[in-house]
Order: structure tokens, then C-alpha cells, then sequence
């Protein structure tokens, strides 16, 4: 019933349950994920198993997933930026204090010609996109699965130049910069021809347009230098017939219009954004997928996890493409009893 839950969804017809979803908690919750499924999670080696047990038992409708990232950057000779990384999976195995600039000089880098880019041939392109989706598929069937691109435009602008060095490029050349976006969007489209290509039905398209306040430059200069291009890259996807989620990061409240014009299928947004106000816009045309904080339930009462949760349950009945998710994740300092309570609650409210 997940899949079929989670594909009424993403085709805009009602399921008898409100579907559900999390990006990360099966892959790095440990404590969880033994509580729910019984299989021991410290020996390394029954974690896929307790995977796929934990997907099933929490009842995912879709498993977000990309497969091209800032590898095929580098493997294309591009330019790099590392920032560091904060520990996030637990176990301190993602945490990085290693930091580097691809450009110290912004004369230097509004230079940079993506066209130089590395083109990688097509076939192998379809057949890394296929893969991803089959690992998907023999990891649980039973939701919607996917493959898809995490460095799409904005995105890949921040892991080459680094939000410093582009937000100084956005600040003194502008329309260079727009240039610059426009040939890196040339670049990409191979992804995008090669998925339109491949027999996997549904993409994600991630790209992070906005931090948490909002647009990082002008609104003006998205829709001149961002959109059209994301556009012209989904259209092609779109025209083979696939499905498409879009994600971002930040508050894009600014730039709900913009992303439903994009003719994507659904929505993934972090709470930041206001999920409701976007359902009453534009929840009749278009899926959404999010709605939860995990601050409230790694901090919250019990009181107030079962007031956010019901409610937003509640609300996400009345759209047909509502996918209920804690949109900023469910790292593994989130207290394992907490989860338990907020997956009762959904078991307990969920159906329509």
C-alpha cells in the first residue's frame, strides 16, 4: 500500500492514508531504527536489512534519492570549494574539518567557463541513473523510488565557487555571473537528456536556492539567470513522460510561483518554508512533501510534538499530493522515544 499511496500522491488523487516519508533516519538512526525493526544496528553488517525493515515498518511512500553529485564535478575537472562538514549521521563518520577555495580572487573566478566542463558519454550516464534506481527498488519496492541530480544549477554554482565567493560575484558582476549559470545549465543537461532517456520514472531535482532568510541575492536575478533554465532542463524530463520531485533548501516562500511554473509534480520543502500557505496556493495542482520541524521533537513536549503533528496531519488530508515529512531530517540526536511517539501518532491519525 506505501507505493501505491505514495503514486496516488504524486499523481494528485487522494490515498486512503496520508503518505509519509523521511530523507535520512533509515540511513543513519541506529538506535531507531533496533527500537522499530529488533535487529541489532551496531554490527555494521545487519544495517541493510534493518534498512529495509525499518522502510516497511515506518511505512514510506517514497525514498528520496540523487545519484549525480559533486563527484562527477570533480570527475569533469570542475573547480571545487570545501567547506567542511558538521556531524550529522552520529557516529562522527560524516563530520569533515577539511576546508579549501576553488577561487581567493573574484576576478579570478567570474572567468570560469563551464563549457570545459567534462561531457560524459550518454550510455553510461542512463546506466549509472538505472542503477541507482534498482538499488532503490532492491532496498524496498514497496514505495516510490527514484534517482536523480543534487547539483543542479545553484547548487553546483555553491560547491564550485562557495557561498562567500559567490555571493561576492552575485554582488560585483552580476550578469557575468548569470552567464556563468547559464553555461554550467548547458552543462548539466546532459544529466537530464540521459535520465529522459532511462527507464527510471520519477527524478528528483534538487537544487538550493535560499538559505533560511530567504533569497541570498535579488529575486529578479533568479528569474532572469535561475528559473528559465531550470525549466528548460525539467522540460526535458518532463517530455519523456517521467515524474518530478523539486527540492530546495532555505525559505523559498518567495519563489513558490516560480517553482510550480517549473511543471514539476511535488514540492520538497524544509519548515522554514510555509508549507500551508503553499498547499492553499497551490495545493490542488501540485504535490508537497514536508511539513515537520525536528527541533520540536527533539525539544519539544510531548504536548507540543502531538499539537504539531495532528495538525499538520489533519491539514495535509485536505491536498491530494501531501506527503507528511520532518522536513529538516531526523538526525540521530533526535530522542528515540520521541520518534516512536510522533510515528504512533501518525499511525494513529494518518487515514483519510
Amino acid at each position: 500500500m506505501s507505493f501505491k499511496n505514495g503514486w496516488q500522491a504524486l499523481n494528485l488523487e487522494f490515498p486512503e492514508k496520508l503518505p509519509r516519508t523521511e530523507y535520512s533516519a533509515q540511513y543513519y538512526h541506529w538506535d531507531l531504527i533496533k527500537k522499530v525493526t529488533g535487529i541489532d544496528t551496531g554490527i555494521v553488517e545487519n544495517r541493510p536489512a534493518a534498512t529495509t525493515a525499518f522502510l516497511k515498518k515506518w511505512d514510506y511512500a517514497m525514498n528520496w534519492r540523487t545519484s549525480v553529485s559533486r563527484l562527477e564535478l570533480e570527475a569533469a575537472g570542475a573547480p571545487i570549494t570545501r567547506l567542511g562538514h558538521a556531524e550529522f549521521a552520529g557516529d562522527g563518520g560524516d563530520f569533515s574539518s577539511e576546508t579549501s577555495v576553488a577561487f581567493e580572487d573574484p576576478d579570478d573566478a567570474v572567468k570560469l567557463d563551464p563549457g570545459t566542463f567534462r561531457i560524459f558519454d550518454e550510455k553510461e550516464l542512463i546506466a549509472r541513473f538505472e542503477t541507482s534506481w534498482r538499488e532503490g527498488v532492491a532496498e524496498c519496492d514497496d514505495l516510490v523510488n527514484m534517482s536523480g541530480v543534487y547539483i543542479t544549477l545553484f547548487s553546483g554554482l555553491i560547491e564550485i565557487f562557495g557561498i562567500d565567493m559567490l555571493l561576492m560575484l552575485l554582488g560585483l558582476y552580476p550578469d557575468e555571473t548569470g552567464e556563468i549559470a547559464a553555461k554550467y545549465s548547458q552543462w548539466i543537461s546532459q544529466f537530464f537528456r540521459a535520465f529522459a532517456k532511462s527507464e527510471v520514472p520519477v527524478m528528483m531535482v534538487h537544487d538550493d536556492l535560499c538559505w533560511t532568510s530567504g533569497p541570498v541575492t535579488a529575486p529578479a536575478w533568479y528569474r532572469k539567470h535561475i528559473f528559465p533554465h531550470l525549466k528548460a532542463n525539467i522540460d526535458i524530463v518532463k517530455s519523456a513522460g517521467k515524474k518530478v520531485y523539486f527540492t530546495s533548501d532555505g525559505t523559498i516562500d518567495e519563489f513558490f510561483d516560480d517553482i510550480v511554473e517549473l511543471g514539476v509534480d511535488s514540492v520538497v520543502m524544509e519548515p522554514t518554508s510555509d508549507i500551508r500557505a503553499f498547499a492553499r496556493r497551490h495545493g490542488r495542482n501540485c504535490g508537497m512533501v514536508g511539513g515537520l520541524d525536528c527541533r520540536t521533537l527533539t525539544y519539544g513536549s510531548r504536548e507540543e510534538i502531538e499539537r504539531e503533528v495532528v495538525s499538520m496531519i489533519e491539514f495535509g488530508k485536505q491536498y491530494p499530493g501531501f506527503v507528511l515529512a520532518v522536513g529538516n531530517h531526523l538526525p540521530a540526536n533526535v530522542p528515540v522515544e520521541n520518534c516512536l511517539f510522533y510515528n504512533e501518532l501518525y499511525e494513529r491519525h494518518a487515514n483519510r
